[in-house]
């Protein structure tokens, strides 16, 4: 074998990560699983074929050698040049150094390294790596120390990046039963490469380990999990190895391998393989014959890649499955009847005592004070109290959600533990132009440890990716009115206002709104930061002004009372001499009850006319002060307030800074909340984005925050809620601080709209209900997968394994996945459906909920939701868009026959042929009477039918 050959050798097995065997997670597991048909086909096909082409090209008895080599070394530059780390980058090589990008003519052009991939890095191992032991079921993390990050996108200069490295000082702390290790992340000079650093790190702490030490974790370094490489391999190593691979490879999902790599491929031919004015007639044919092979070869490696990135595309975009479904709930909303089964329920009671301190609740003439176990009239003494029914059984669930007469105009919000473009993806048919107000702080590439995790070379690039995508199914969710806000700092202002130029068109700019986001000075600066762009966007301008009274701030809100009960309603005192018309005449104003005069201060001038300030002192709407003695103020009424508006600026320097957002946090929880989320979260303070919601939206409206953070925009939207407001809101994040921040949060600011360190100042609730829901993720469909381990024949002898070949370079991995992403199975009992999702880093078996992904999946807006016991599961409801009448019908079809089914409808008055419903939905084949729609459609429809459609669609 050449060094050219083995070079190329070497680029496919890089490529296909067959140089990964040791990693047994995601694509990788698959790719190791399907190991021996790769290498047969590299050995038995691919290779071969090269000197196959070359032979039938040339003349008999031609020293193909050269040529050999002159082949293998164009393949290896070609395919090297668009691959690094795991992923394929997409830069059109003009010559050396130059590159092209795809132009159309327009006027500004935006255009970045990953413009055309999906960024998928949705794993939080950068910040939290965790697992748990398989024997003694104790608990370790690999955690990260000082991962600063350089900005200006410097990080690979001077040939250097970053790599995982153990801690050289204090490397291994037990703590409460649980194992720290510690790492720092730093930059390496790039020949540095990361398998010694993890065989460095397994030595050094399996040392650590020794005379003893940390006895109750001992598996972790004794116990093998081997490969066909490595069978001493250590289950330390295994998770160094995961640990270290999570954080490089997997970030990029190429939207059109194939495709690009083909048009590539044929501009380096032609550009840099054929100079046909160099060759003489006698080596032309071999020269062709080289053009040939590359041609052919190459596009037989491009159709296998493409295969390789479709597949992952194909699983990135397929709507998630609903794997948890919860509700939190005011006691005031919950019947009677189920108040036994919650005063029964200690694990509640627990909860309440932690978020909400009612053990502190003392008893009166009046009220119920607090005891163990609690009684019927505590509860009814407290209706605000938050209820989850995570702490009660399914039937409890199926009893509560039942009683609600229209389940999602009850449901006053929807927080979603998800990846968030998994999340938009899923509600797009439910919530496709209804949002009225998107308020977004994305993580911004800061430079701190809690940054935007990103791939060395792509910091902004990969930044600009993920808020692209992210941007485009926003958009779709947004209402002709709506409009988007999203807060960066100085070092993606430009990026992200190109960026939303590209989604939203630069016509629907409103504005830069500049915060005065801190007011303390940072010394090691240059300059100091004191500011925060938030960039807002219209979905339609021209309608935005054409209804310019609904971008309005209602001036001073908080100043309107009605203290004298005005009829003509809430009222404020606004002083005389404000800005306003400017007249040359400066009069006085008389008090009539003191007599004393007024004449503005020297250089001003009333802000009325002298015949206005007569006949608003006729009608009583001239004030001299709350005490009538102090000088004249106009008094307003909120009314005209709001048809007036005050017009918004760009600088907001009136509300409250990021440390008073803090303050606030740290109020709320207490000392429960651990420092890492308050520095890592830096929470924006609850007014700025109340202010942002007061603009966007009057009296109700659906407010979206898709990177909720500590949830502080669901907490806006309760504090308007307080004011008699309806507002609903959407908030997603896939931090594993879910449940320990947005979460509770939102129940507590439900319960109380008071708190100081971590406990009720008062008990002032609001009557709320939200649902909370899980999804599966990217790297938990990918777990879920189980390719068949069949073998491939691939002998070239007389032609045989042709028919193999075309099977695994196109269609391989669908055929051999299909029932792993969709079965048919699932529906025979979906009450009982479930896949593997990771805790821990371990696969666990999860519970899908197969009723609440599908109403997503039509977009169904439920109205009745119940859970008969009788095998049977109906929902009622109107489907977002198309607004259709919709009845879908669940069964245990290995309980519930077709005349089961037959029966059921006639006993619940249901008919498959008159208008009460327009589509009715059914799981298993029945036999029950249906009618054509329209000449295309029936009425009564498939549950598996509709369901494969719309979750690849």
């Amino acid at each position: 074998m050449t060094q050219y050959e083995q070079k190329f050798r070497d680029i496919l097995a890089e490529i296909l990560q067959l140089d990964q065997a040791e990693l047994d997670f995601g694509i990788y597991r698959i790719m190791n699983q399907k190991r021996k048909d790769i290498e047969a086909f590299l050995n038995n096909r691919l290779v071969p074929e090269v000197t196959k082409i070359l032979k039938a090209q040339t003349a008999a008895g031609t020293d193909i050698s050269a040529m050999e080599n002159e082949v293998f070394s164009h393949l290896a530059k070609f395919f090297s040049r668009y691959y690094e780390g795991g992923d394929f980058i997409s830069k059109r090589r003009y010559k050396d150094d130059a590159y092209a990008i795809p132009y159309s003519g327009e006027e500004v052009k935006l255009y970045w390294a990953n413009a055309d991939q999906y960024y998928i890095k949705t794993s939080e191992y950068f910040k939290n790596y965790s697992f748990v032991l398989p024997t003694s079921r104790r608990k370790v993390h690999f955690v990260l120390r000082d991962a600063d990050t350089e900005q200006n996108n410097n990080k690979a200069a001077n040939n250097m990046e970053r790599r995982f490295q153990l801690c050289e000082e204090d490397c291994i702390a037990e703590e409460d039963g649980e194992l720290n290790i510690f790492f720092t992340y730093e930059l390496m000079p790039k020949t540095t490469k990361q398998d010694a650093l993890v065989k460095d790190a397994e030595a050094k702490i399996i040392s650590s380990f020794a005379e003893e030490k940390y006895a109750d974790f001992a598996e972790l370094v004794n116990e093998k999990v081997p490969t066909e490489k490595n069978k001493e391999r250590t289950l330390l190593m295994k998770h160094l190895q995961d640990y270290t691979a999570k954080n490089n490879f997997d970030y990029f999902i190429h939207k059109d391998l194939g495709g690009f790599l083909r048009r590539e491929l044929d501009f380096y031919i032609k550009n840099e393989v054929m100079f046909l004015d160099d060759l003489d007639a006698i080596h032309i044919m071999e020269h062709l014959a080289q053009v040939k092979a590359i041609k052919l070869v190459g596009e037989k490696i491009i159709t296998f890649l493409a295969q390789l990135e479709d597949f992952q595309k194909k699983l990135w975009l397929k709507k998630k499955f609903v794997v948890g479904c919860d509700y939190c709930i005011t006691l005031d909303r919950i019947p009677r009847t189920l108040y036994p089964e919650i005063i029964a329920n200690d694990e509640q009671r627990k909860e309440w005592v932690r978020l909400f301190a009612i053990d502190e609740i003392k008893g009166d003439m009046m009220t119920e004070g607090y005891s163990e176990p609690l009684t019927e009239k505590f509860l009814e003494d407290n209706p605000f109290l938050v209820l989850d029914t995570k702490f009660f059984s399914a039937e409890f669930k199926h009893k509560l959600v039942g009683s609600m007469e229209k389940v999602d105009e009850e449901c006053n919000g929807l927080l979603i533990n998800s990846e968030n473009f998994q999340a938009l993806e899923l509600l797009q048919e439910k919530y496709r132009e209804t949002v009225k107000c998107v308020y977004i702080d994305p993580p911004y590439n800061t430079g701190s440890d809690n940054s935007f995790s990103y791939k060395d070379n792509y910091q902004h690039s990969s930044w600009a990716s993920m808020m692209n995508d992210r941007s485009r199914l926003i958009r779709n969710m947004m209402s002709m009115l709506s409009t988007l806000w999203v807060s960066t700092d100085d070092g993606e202002y430009a990026n992200l206002k190109q960026n939303l130029d590209n989604v939203f068109a630069p016509e629907n700019f409103v504005s830069d709104i500049i915060w005065n986001s801190r007011k303390s000075v940072s010394n090691d600066a240059l300059v100091s930061g004191a500011i925060n762009h938030t960039t807002v966007f219209s979905k339609n301008m021209d309608l935005l002004k054409a209804n310019k009274v609904d971008f309005k701030v209602e001036a001073n809100e908080e100043g309107f009372i009605n203290p004298d009960n005005d009829p003509n309603g809430p009222w404020k005192l606004d002083p005389m001499d404000a800005p306003g018309i400017r007249v040359n005449l400066s009069y006085g104003i008389t008090n009539p009850q003191t007599g004393q005069t007024f004449y503005p201060p020297q250089g001003r001038c009333w802000r009325f006319e002298e015949k206005d300030v007569l006949r608003l002192m006729e009608e009583g709407r001239i004030l001299f002060g709350r005490k009538g003695t102090t000088k004249p103020a106009f008094k307003r009424y909120k009314s005209e307030a709001l048809a007036k508006g005050d017009t918004i600026t760009s600088l907001w320097d009136d509300v409250k800074t990021t440390a008073e957002g803090t303050k606030l946090l740290l109020n709320i929880f207490g000392s429960s909340l651990p420092k890492e989320f308050i520095d890592g979260i830096k929470p924006k303070p609850v007014e700025f984005v109340n202010k942002i919601v007061n603009v966007s939206t009057k009296d109700d409206g659906l407010v979206m925050d898709c990177f909720c953070g500590s949830g502080t925009t669901g907490h806006a939207a309760i504090i308007q809620n307080r004011k008699g407001k309806k507002h609903k809101y959407i908030l997603c994040d896939v931090n594993y601080y879910f449940d320990i921040l947005p979460k509770p949060r939102m129940e507590k600011v439900i319960y109380s709209e008071d708190w100081k360190d971590g406990k009720p100042i008062s008990r002032k609730g609001i009557s709320q209900c939200f649902k909370y829901i899980r999804l599966e993720q990217y790297e938990d469909t990918l777990n879920n997968l189980q390719p068949k381990n069949q073998r491939l024949d691939f002998d070239n002898e007389n032609g045989k394994g042709d028919f193999e070949e075309t099977y695994f370079l196109r269609y391989m991995l669908d055929t051999e996945t299909k029932g792993d992403l969709f079965n048919l199975e699932w529906f025979k009992n979906p009450f009982a459906m479930s896949i593997k999702t990771t805790k821990d880093n371990e696969l666990v078996d999860t519970h899908v909920d197969m009723v609440e992904t599908f109403n997503y999946l039509i977009g169904l807006n439920v109205e009745t939701l119940r859970y008969p016991k009788d095998g049977y599961c109906v929902v009622e409801g109107t489907t977002h868009i198309g607004n259709e009448r919709t009845l879908v019908i669940w069964r245990n079809c290995n309980k519930v026959s077709n005349e089961d089914l037959n029966e059921f409808f006639r006993k619940q008055a249901y008919c498959t042929t008159d208008s009460e419903f327009d589509k009715i939905y059914v799981n298993g084949d029945n036999t029950l009477p249906n009618i054509k729609t329209d000449e295309e459609h029936w009425k009564v429809v498939l549950i598996e039918e509709e369901f494969k459609k719309r979750m690849f669609e």
